[in-house]
């Protein structure tokens, strides 16, 4: 095996601490009681009420499979890329829910369509690095 680069290791932290907030937040979503969502402008509990429960799992999924292929990554194995892929899937199932059988994007507005397009993006990103790094040695 190919000693990583110390910048992987940078970026797998960053991605970690990332993916730990997606965490927090999607705890705190599972959290919030009827007075929360009854406290929330009218849109926000449309889209609450709204979304199905297989988009809310799918981001449990995006998150905590997000937050393990990190881990996968600073313990430099292999095992990272089908796990950031379940993640990947766990966004795309939980952007479907949301955007397309909901309609997020005119609830929710063009702030969490630009935040989630992020999510998309690190998700990917996450994807090529682990590939790249199975490709180069870093992990095994």
């Amino acid at each position: 095996m190919d000693k990583s680069p110390t910048w992987l290791k940078v970026v797998a932290i960053i991605a970690l601490l990332w993916n730990l907030l997606g965490c927090l937040a999607f705890g705190y979503d599972l959290s919030l009681g009827a007075e929360d969502i009854a406290a929330m402008p009218a849109a926000h509990q449309a889209l609450y009420a709204a979304r199905p429960a297989w988009a809310v799992a799918g981001t449990g999924l995006a998150v905590i499979a997000g937050a393990l292929g990190c881990i996968g990554l600073l313990l430099g194995r292999k095992w990272a890329y089908p796990v950031f892929v379940l993640s990947l899937a766990g966004i795309v199932a939980q952007d479907f829910g949301l955007f397309v059988l909901v309609d997020g994007a005119t609830l929710a507005g063009p702030v969490a369509v630009v935040m989630q397009g992020i999510v998309l993006v690190v998700a990917i990103a996450l994807i090529l690095l682990a590939r790249r790094g199975i490709a180069r040695g870093w992990l095994r």
